[in-house]
C-alpha cells in the first residue's frame, strides 16, 4: 500500500498525495484547465515530464506554455518534430544537435551527397511538421548504457561522438544532460498505435506528445561548423521559431519584421552613419560625418555628467608590454580575446583588450592617502579584442571599440555607498535616452578559473545584492556567470519593441589591486588594499549608439540628431532668406542645414528630408521671407504649422533640448 506524501505548490499551500504521483496528476486535481495547459512540472527546482513518478515530499509546480519555461519546452519539442520531418523527408540525414534558443530553435543537419536545403524545402519540412503534431505522438524517454546508446545511433556519427566524448566529460552546453559516462537519455516519438517513428538523444524534459505543440514556423537555413570548429564539416542549420498560440507567433513575426526595419546596419547606411570598408578587415568601423556628430555628442555628454559626479578624467595609451598583462591575469585568462602581440626591441606588446590596468597605473603612480578615497577615475578607452568572423555583427559585435570606463578606487567601508550611488548613476543617465524598463542580473563566482580567497568574494557579492537591492530594480542570479577576479552586475534596458539589451556593467574587485599591489594609507597610518569598482554605462560607445540607433529607429530625438533642422527655400529667390535662417540657427549652437532649391522640386526635397528622419524641416517662401517666418514640418507630424515666427521657432527648439524629450 502506497504512503502520502506532501506536495507543496508555488502559492505556499501543501496537498496530500499517494506516493508515484504524477505531475499530470497534481495538475488535474488543482484544475481541469491547468491540466489541460500542463505542459512539464518542475519537482524540487528540477525540470521533469509530466509523467514522471514523484515518490517523496516535494515543492512542484506545473509549466505551462505561457510562461518562459513552457516556450523553451515548446521550442525543444519542436526541434525534434522537425527533424522527424526532415528525416521523413531527406532518407540517410545525419543529424547533430537541435536545441532551444531565445525565442525559437535550430537543428544541425548533414545532407547525403553534400546537398543543401532550400526554401521550397523548408515549406515541405513545415508542412510535414503540422502531420506529425495532427497525428498526437507521444513523447516517451529511455535510458541506456554507452554501449546501448552506441548501437542505438550507430548509423548516426554525431550522436556518437556526443556519446563518445561524454565518457571524458567533454560535452558542450548543448549537449550536458543528454549522457554522461554512464548514461544516455534518449526520447522517443510513438504513435497511436505504439510505433516508434523517430529516436533523439536527449535530456528532456518534452511536451507529452506533439498535439500539445502551438505555432510554429521555419525562418531559415544556415551554415554551421560541428562544434564551431572551422576544420570540422559545414552542417546545415534550419532556425526556425515556436510559440504557445497563433497569435504570439504572429507578435513575434512582427517584432521580427519591425527589427529587420530597424537594423542598424541597414539604416547606417541609409542614414550615411558610418560603414564597415572590406580594405580594414573584418570588424572594423569608420565614422561618417552624421554619425561621427552624434557619437560626440555622445561622448561629451558622458564627459559632461562624469565630470559632475565627480570623476577624473584620463587618457591611457591603446597598447602596453606583455608584464602589464601578465600581472592583470589576462595573458592567463583571457589570451584567447587579444590580438597576438608585437615583437619589439624591448619586448612584446599586445593592444589593451581592456583599460583596468592602466588606471591602477595612475593610482599607483604615488602613495594614496586615505583622504583621497574614493578616487574615481573615468576614460574613454578604445580596446581591441579579438572576435572570430562569424560572430562580428555590425557595431554589436566588432573589434575594435571605445568602452566609457570608470575605476572606482575606495576602501571596504566606503563600497556599499558607491555601489548605491553608481546604480542610481547609471539608471538617470540611461532614462536620458528614453529608457524607462530596466532589469538586472548578478553574476557570481565561476567555477572555474578565478582567483580570490572565498571571504573577498563573499563581501563582494554581498554588496553587490545590497546595493542592488536598495534599488529597486528586479533582478537574477547568473551563478558562476562572474569574471575571473569578482562578481558583477549587468543592467539590462527594453527597447521601443521590447527586446532586452545588457547594456552597464557594475563589478566589484579584491584581486586586480592586490595582483598589482597597490596601497593606500588609512587613517591608522597603515597600509590597506583599495577595493576597485569597474563600471562601463554605456558598455562601448559604438554598441550602445547601436543599439540607439534601433531604438529610435534612426530617428534621433532632437538633442541628438546629427542634423537637427534643414530648411529649403521654395524657389531661387528665397535662398537668401533661407541661408539667413541657417546662420542663424548655426550661430545659435543648432546643426542646421540648407538644401538648394535647384537640386529638385520641393517635394522631392520634403521627401528625402523625411527619408532623413530630421527633426524638423522648415520650408520658406514668399511670406516668411516678408514677415520673418517659417513653416515648420515636424517629424511624424502631417499637419505642417505656417507662419511660424522664427524667434518661437527657436525658443522651442531651445525647450525641447533641455528637457531632451
Amino acid at each position: 500500500m502506497s504512503h502520502q506524501i506532501a506536495i507543496t505548490l508555488p502559492d505556499g499551500s501543501t496537498r496530500e498525495y499517494d506516493a508515484g504521483v504524477t505531475g499530470l496528476d497534481v495538475a488535474a486535481s488543482i484544475g481541469r484547465g491547468l491540466a489541460k495547459a500542463a505542459l512539464a512540472v518542475t519537482i524540487d527546482g528540477e525540470q521533469a515530464d509530466l509523467s514522471r513518478p514523484i515518490g517523496h515530499d516535494a515543492s512542484v509546480a506545473i509549466i505551462t506554455g505561457s510562461t518562459d519555461d513552457g516556450r523553451e519546452l515548446l521550442r525543444h519539442s519542436t526541434s525534434h518534430v522537425m527533424a522527424q520531418a526532415v528525416f521523413d523527408l531527406f532518407p540517410g540525414a545525419k543529424y547533430a544537435i537541435g536545441p532551444s534558443i531565445a525565442d525559437g530553435f535550430y537543428y544541425d543537419f548533414e545532407l547525403p551527397g553534400g546537398a543543401h536545403f532550400t526554401d521550397d524545402d523548408l515549406e515541405r519540412i513545415e508542412a510535414r511538421m503540422r502531420e506529425l503534431v495532427k497525428a498526437d505522438q507521444r513523447f516517451e524517454r529511455a535510458e541506456y548504457g554507452p554501449e546501448e546508446g552506441k548501437a542505438l545511433f550507430g548509423d548516426q556519427p554525431y550522436k556518437l561522438e556526443i556519446i563518445h566524448r561524454a565518457a571524458f566529460g567533454d560535452v558542450s552546453e548543448e549537449e550536458a544532460g543528454d549522457v554522461s559516462g554512464s548514461t544516455v537519455s534518449v526520447y522517443r516519438n510513438v504513435d497511436v498505435d505504439g510505433n516508434e517513428t523517430y529516436v533523439d538523444l536527449c535530456r528532456g524534459p518534452h511536451v507529452p506528445s506533439t498535439g500539445k505543440l502551438g505555432a510554429f514556423k521555419l525562418m531559415k537555413v544556415a551554415g554551421a561548423y560541428w562544434r564551431g570548429d572551422e576544420k570540422r564539416p559545414m552542417l546545415q542549420r534550419i532556425y526556425g521559431t515556436a510559440w504557445e498560440s497563433k497569435a504570439a507567433l504572429e507578435e513575434h513575426l512582427h517584432r521580427l519584421a519591425e527589427a529587420e526595419r530597424r537594423d542598424h546596419r541597414k539604416l547606417g547606411n541609409e542614414l550615411d552613419l558610418f560603414s564597415f570598408p572590406e580594405e580594414l578587415g573584418g570588424g572594423l568601423a569608420v565614422w561618417h560625418p552624421k554619425g561621427a556628430a552624434v557619437r560626440r555628442i555622445l561622448e561629451d555628454f558622458a564627459r559632461d555628467e562624469h565630470d559632475a559626479g565627480g570623476y577624473q578624467l584620463v587618457f591611457t595609451p591603446h597598447l602596453a608590454k606583455s608584464v602589464l598583462w601578465e600581472t592583470s591575469g589576462h595573458l592567463g585568462f583571457y589570451a584567447d580575446g587579444m590580438y597576438p602581440p608585437m615583437e619589439l626591441d624591448n619586448g612584446s606588446y599586445y593592444p589593451k583588450p581592456m583599460n583596468c590596468p592602466f588606471h591602477i597605473m595612475i593610482f599607483k603612480s604615488h602613495m594614496r592617502s586615505y583622504r583621497e578615497l574614493p578616487l574615481r577615475i573615468f576614460e574613454l578607452g578604445t580596446v581591441y579584442r579579438y572576435e572570430r568572423s562569424g560572430t562580428l555583427h555590425g557595431l554589436f559585435r566588432i573589434r575594435g571599440f571605445t568602452q566609457d570606463d570608470s575605476h572606482i578606487f575606495c576602501t571596504r567601508e566606503q563600497v556599499g555607498g558607491e555601489l548605491a550611488s553608481l546604480l542610481q548613476f547609471v539608471l538617470r543617465i540611461l532614462r536620458t535616452f528614453g529608457f524607462e524598463d530596466f532589469e538586472a542580473q548578478l553574476a557570481t563566482r565561476p567555477a572555474e578559473k578565478s582567483v580570490g580567497a572565498d571571504e573577498d568574494w563573499e563581501l563582494a557579492t554581498e554588496a553587490l545584492t545590497a546595493a542592488i537591492d536598495a534599488s529597486g530594480l528586479p533582478y537574477t542570479i547568473d551563478e558562476g556567470g562572474g569574471a575571473f577576479y569578482g562578481p558583477k552586475i549587468d543592467v539590462k534596458v527594453r527597447d521601443a519593441i521590447g527586446r532586452v539589451w545588457q547594456l552597464s556593467t557594475i563589478q566589484v574587485d579584491f584581486q586586480m589591486g592586490k595582483r598589482f599591489e597597490i596601497e593606500y594609507v588609512g587613517a591608522d597610518n597603515e597600509r590597506h588594499p583599495p577595493i576597485m569598482i569597474h563600471r562601463a554605462l554605456f558598455g562601448s560607445v559604438e554598441r550602445f549608439f547601436g543599439i540607439l540607433v534601433e531604438h529610435y529607429a534612426g530617428a534621433f530625438p532632437l538633442w541628438l540628431a546629427p542634423v537637427q533642422v534643414t530648411v529649403l527655400p521654395v524657389a531661387d529667390r528665397h535662398h537668401a532668406y533661407a541661408a539667413r535662417l541657417v546662420d542663424r540657427l548655426k550661430g545659435e549652437g543648432y546643426r542646421a542645414e540648407l538644401v538648394d532649391a535647384s537640386n529638385d522640386t520641393l517635394g522631392a526635397r520634403v521627401r528625402h528630408a523625411k527619408m532623413q528622419k530630421v527633426p524638423y524641416v522648415l520650408v520658406v517662401g514668399d511670406d516668411d521671407a516678408d514677415n520673418g517666418t517659417v513653416g515648420v514640418n515636424r517629424r511624424g507630424s502631417d499637419d505642417p504649422e505656417r507662419g511660424v515666427p522664427v524667434d518661437s521657432f527657436i525658443a522651442h527648439l531651445a525647450g525641447e533640448i533641455v528637457e531632451r524629450v
